[in-house]
This record gives C-alpha cells, sequence and structure tokens, in this order.
C-alpha cells in the first residue's frame, strides 16, 4: 500500500509512528501501571465459514456480551479470535448499507483518505503506552460503515475473543456513520474460561456525520486476573447523535477507560449510561468526557455502580463548555455493598469561555437504604430478594436494544448481590 501512497499520507504515517515511539514507556495518568513487555502477542488462526462452527464453549461466552452466533437478528457480523479476524459477514439485506472488515483490510483499501479523515484522528498515538503498543503492534481490529441515509433496523455485532493466557490483544477499532445513517452496534470483549492474566488494549475511533445516530453498547467479560485498557474518540457533526452504553458484570484485575466525545456540530448530543459491578478485588477506573463545542450541544452521562467483595471503583464524569448555548448533565450514583470496598464518585465540570454554559451534577455513594430492605420484608419478602429487587431498581437504566441475554445476566448479577450482602 506504501507504493501508492502520497507523501503527506507518508508522513502522517511517520508521525504516529513517531509519536507512539517516543510514548511507549509512559504510564497512563489514572489506573495502575502495567508492564506491557510481560506479555507475548496473541497468535494467528484459520478462517471459518460459519459461525456455528465455533465450539460451543466460545459461542457461550460470546452470547454472554451480546453476539448472537446464530445472526437471526443481526444486520453483520465480525468475530476476531486473538489476532485474526475469523468471520466476517453482512447479511443480503444489509449488503448495500454496511460495510464490515478488519481495519488493516479497510487501510489497504481506501489508502490515502482513510489515513487523512479517520486513522488516529479522534485518539492521539502518544497519549499513553497503551496507546503507542496499539499503535506500535497493532493486532487488528474491526471496521464498521454504514452509509449516508440508511438505517438499520438490525443490530450489527462484533466480538473479540482472546482464547490464551499471558498475551496482549492491541486492537485498532473505527465506526463511520456517514450522514444521515443510523445503527445499533453490540459489541463484547470476552475471554476463554481457562484464560487467566493478559492484557487488552483497545483503541475506538467513532465518526458520527450530519444527521447521523450510533447507539454502541460494550460489554465487557474479563476474569480477575485480567488488565484492560481501551482508549475512545467520538467525534459528532451537525445533528448527529453518539449513545453509549457500557457494561461490565465480572471481575478484572484492573480496567481504566474515559471515553471522549467531540461535539463539533451544532446541536450533536452525547449520551453515556454504564451499569458497572466491582466484584472480588477488582479496581475498576471509568468515567467519560464530554465536550461541547458546537452551538446547541447536549450531554448526559448516568452511571450506576455496586461495590463488593475488596473492590475499588472510580466513576468519573467531565463536562467542558466552550459555548454559551450547551447544557449537559452528569447522573453518578453509587451502592456500596461490602466494607472492604471503595468507590469514589469524581464529577468534573469545565466552563471555557462560555459564561452561558449550563453544567450540572449529581452524585451520591450509599449502602442500600435500610428502610427500603425492612419494608419490604415487613411484606414478608425474604431478605436476599429484598436487597435484590432494590439494586434492580437502582441499576435500572434504560439501555435500548440490550438483547435479552444480557438483561437476564444482570438480573443474575443482581440476584448474587443479594445473596451475598446476607
Amino acid at each position: 500500500m506504501s507504493d501508492a501512497l502520497s507523501p503527506k499520507a507518508l508522513t502522517r504515517l511517520e508521525e504516529i509512528r513517531a509519536a507512539a515511539e517516543a510514548a511507549i514507556d509512559k504510564p497512563a495518568a489514572l489506573g495502575p501501571d502495567i508492564d506491557i513487555e510481560r506479555f507475548r502477542t496473541v497468535s494467528e488462526h484459520d478462517r471459518i465459514a460459519s459461525l456455528e462452527s465455533l465450539e460451543r464453549q466460545v459461542k457461550e461466552t460470546a452470547l454472554l456480551s451480546g453476539f448472537d452466533a446464530e445472526e437471526t437478528e443481526r444486520s453483520a457480523s465480525f468475530f476476531q479470535m486473538d489476532r485474526t479476524p475469523i468471520y466476517e459477514r453482512v447479511q443480503k439485506a444489509f449488503d448495500d448499507a454496511i460495510e464490515i472488515m478488519s481495519t488493516s483490510e479497510a487501510l489497504d483499501r481506501y489508502g490515502e483518505e482513510f489515513i487523512e479523515k479517520y486513522w488516529w484522528q479522534a485518539v492521539d498515538p502518544g497519549k499513553d503506552k497503551y496507546t503507542a503498543l496499539v499503535a506500535l503492534h497493532q493486532t487488528e481490529g474491526y471496521f464498521i460503515r454504514v452509509k449516508a441515509g440508511r438505517k438499520v433496523d438490525k443490530p450489527i455485532q462484533a466480538c473479540l475473543f482472546v482464547s490464551e493466557s499471558n498475551v496482549s490483544q492491541n486492537v485498532h477499532n473505527i465506526i463511520i456513520m456517514e450522514d444521515g445513517a443510523e445503527a445499533n452496534v453490540i459489541t463484547g470483549c470476552n475471554i476463554n474460561t481457562d484464560v487467566k492474566e493478559g492484557l487488552h488494549a483497545g483503541i475506538s475511533e467513532f465518526y458520527i456525520g450530519k444527521g447521523a445516530k450510533l447507539t454502541f453498547t460494550m460489554v465487557h467479560n474479563w476474569a480477575e486476573d485480567f488488565s484492560v485498557r481501551p482508549r475512545t474518540g467520538v467525534v459528532v457533526d451537525d445533528d448527529g447523535v453518539y449513545v453509549n452504553n457500557y457494561v461490565l458484570l465480572k471481575p478484572v484485575k484492573s480496567i481504566q477507560a474515559f471515553p471522549v466525545a467531540s461535539l463539533v456540530g451544532d446541536r450533536s448530543k452525547a449520551v453515556f449510561n454504564s451499569i458497572v459491578y466491582g466484584l472480588k478485588d477488582s479496581y475498576i477506573d471509568l468515567g467519560s468526557e464530554t465536550r461541547l463545542i458546537g452551538e446547541d450541544t447536549r450531554s448526559e452521562a448516568v452511571a450506576r455502580t455496586v461495590s463488593m467483595g475488596r473492590s475499588t471503583v472510580y466513576s468519573r464524569g467531565r463536562l467542558v463548555g466552550k459555548t454559551n448555548t450547551c447544557k449537559a448533565h452528569l447522573d453518578c450514583r453509587g451502592i456500596v455493598q461490602s466494607a472492604e470496598s471503595t468507590q469514589w464518585a469524581i464529577p468534573d465540570l469545565a466552563s471555557e469561555g462560555a459564561p452561558g454554559a449550563e453544567l450540572s451534577h449529581e452524585a451520591a455513594i450509599s449502602p442500600i437504604a435500610a428502610e427500603e430492605i425492612y419494608y419490604l420484608m415487613t411484606r414478608g419478602m425474604p431478605k436476599d430478594e429484598a436487597i435484590s429487587m432494590v439494586t434492580r431498581g437502582f441499576v435500572n437504566i434504560d439501555i435500548p436494544g440490550l438483547p435479552d441475554v444480557l438483561r437476564r445476566q444482570i438480573d443474575k448479577a443482581i440476584e448474587e448481590t443479594g445473596n451475598e450482602a446476607m
């Protein structure tokens, strides 16, 4: 591909590499530092002709993050095993609306235009050692494009799967919603049941065109000794809408993520919803930032966190208002279910040269209200069921398009909360 690129594009690739090389030892501002040299590169695999050929255990694990191997209610699918995209498919009814492939294939196919508009434009490759790791040692990732004016009524699904221990999966994902396009993308990161230790470094860049809408649901299923470092940048144009749903229901050694949405277009909007369970010794540092740059921009971030065991949970939110006509709100609430767990709620509001910006926050951390549990118990409900009912109401965030299997997973986690609180 490089032979066909202009000097400008080649210079850009060189700049990306130089920024990454300069940051390869740079710790992140937040979260525990990780020795990235400890992990080896993930393995390659053969492609498959059908998702039904996946091992039963792999299919069942992927299903927990909403990935349906039967594809009956999906418009397109992408499945990556370790470093290999083993399966991509667009259903026939949507083959003129959706493109789905690996990012390296997209880079080869679209070359110069792709580099100038989308390649490391929303995330800085020199931000920290984890962005640098992906820029220098990328192990694929997905590329999704929904064409202008097309409204896809069935979810697009993607799964990034790790099948072996002591590896680093370094993916770079890009989603482009052209003007007037609409889609719901459900993506999950999963590991095999026998995987213990490892690292997932994921770069995601989302570009939302004029009047376009992307609903993006991410479900993380990790393990107690697995570390995760996603880095996400979102750019939203005039009248565009970005909705981000995040669900974490399993233990993880540490995860640190802080996606940034830039509302550059007038009347653009960003919504962040998250449901997070801190279990066992998990170290969880999550949040979001919205930069309200265009006129009449809007943003809302809603986080519901439950800490149990010896977990540590940080819930961060940042709003940066840059115009007098922007409005945004943060709603961070946590329930503490264990005396050994720790929770932090950290709202951060900034008005930059915009005295008319309307930015607000609501943050609260507390145990489950004893009077609510007592009230339900006086009506004959067992204590564990009462705790589960109150918790269910607490985490009841309306997440559009959430698969039934994920709703059942949330219910299961809630029931376990009630049992462990006994």
